[in-house]
């Protein structure tokens, strides 16, 4: 999700309770606070020594001890008035990615990528994922996904080569 397309959902939904999904029926705490708001420039070199470069948006949940009986969620107009001060003293990238950096005891912590919201009742809720890593030069690298072919009948495994084999164009 676009940041752009974040500020557009929470304008739309000013009168709901914001909650987080971080796992699968895992709910971000009630007690959760918006601790940071990071605007990053990532300037990247592949290993097939391709650069890259973009622009994400995080912003930090973080869950209070001090209020681990509360109940009531923070609204979206709260969470708006929050990003809006952000905004006046560093302006947002619109077209960035956002995603939510969270973990607690039982969750690392991670950035999360918003992958798909819903509206529940009185609630508007980000389900946030775990993005997966990923060669991005694998025809430089020469780096191939194949299925086993032992048995017809058998369920197929993948099978990846190494990315940065000896005899491939990696750096």
């Amino acid at each position: 999700m676009k940041t752009q397309e974040l500020f557009t959902v929470l304008k739309s939904n000013k009168d709901k309770s914001l909650l987080f999904e971080y796992a699968p029926n895992l709910l971000v705490g009630a007690n959760y606070h918006i601790t940071e708001v990071k605007h990053v420039t990532i300037d990247s070199v592949d290993c097939g020594a391709q650069t890259d470069a973009w622009k994400e948006t995080i912003i930090q949940l973080w869950e209070s001890p001090m209020e681990l009986g509360k109940t009531e969620y923070m609204s979206v107009y709260k969470a708006l008035s929050i990003l809006k001060k952000v905004e006046k003293m560093k302006p947002f990238q619109l077209t960035s990615e956002v995603k939510f950096e969270y973990g607690n005891t039982t969750f690392h912590t991670t950035q999360l990528f918003v992958n798909d919201f819903e509206i529940r009742g009185n609630n508007l809720m980000f389900k946030l994922a775990v993005e997966k890593t990923d060669c991005k030069a694998k025809s430089t690298c020469g780096t191939s996904t194949t299925l086993s072919t032992s048995e017809p009948e058998e369920q197929h495994a993948l099978v990846e080569e190494p990315c940065c084999s000896p005899s491939g164009n990696c750096c």
